[in-house]
């Protein structure tokens, strides 16, 4: 028999090391176990340290929890190529500049999450968000 479920929420943490703050403020409420939660999400991003990893977390009514990891955010994967941030004047002033290369390997990496399974569909889509963002492709 399924489980009911009673709450679901996605949550950007830092891989590694979820504070447990941002914890209880979005699952104090539901009557799960935080530490066990925590302990969870840091031994299962914990080759990702450094990164956002965005989590699913769904509680069910016995207090039981499951995770779905995500890849981490777009924007967050174009400024750690860029080694900076985007451009506070996107259209106006650049932020940078990366190569069809970098956008490859970033889209082969938000492969999973997108809504697409082509490659070249998704770097295209790497491409926009760097493009609100500020930054230039170049070949």
């Amino acid at each position: 028999m399924a489980q009911k479920q009673k709450f679901q929420v996605t949550l950007e943490l830092p891989a590694g090391d979820a504070p447990m703050v941002d914890l209880g403020k979005m699952l104090g409420q539901t009557g799960v176990n935080l530490v066990e939660v925590k302990r969870s999400y840091d031994t299962a991003t914990a080759t990702q340290r450094g990164d956002v990893v965005p989590v699913v977390v769904t509680v069910f009514e016995d207090r039981t929890f499951t995770l779905r990891l995500k890849t981490p955010p777009t924007a967050f994967l174009i400024r750690k190529a860029l080694g900076g941030k985007g451009s506070a004047r996107p259209g106006h002033v650049s932020a940078g500049t990366l190569t069809r290369a970098q956008l490859r390997a970033i889209a082969e990496r938000k492969l999973p999450d997108l809504n697409t399974p082509n490659l070249d569909k998704a770097t295209r889509i790497i491409a926009g968000t760097a493009r609100s963002m500020g930054v230039s492709v170049v070949e």
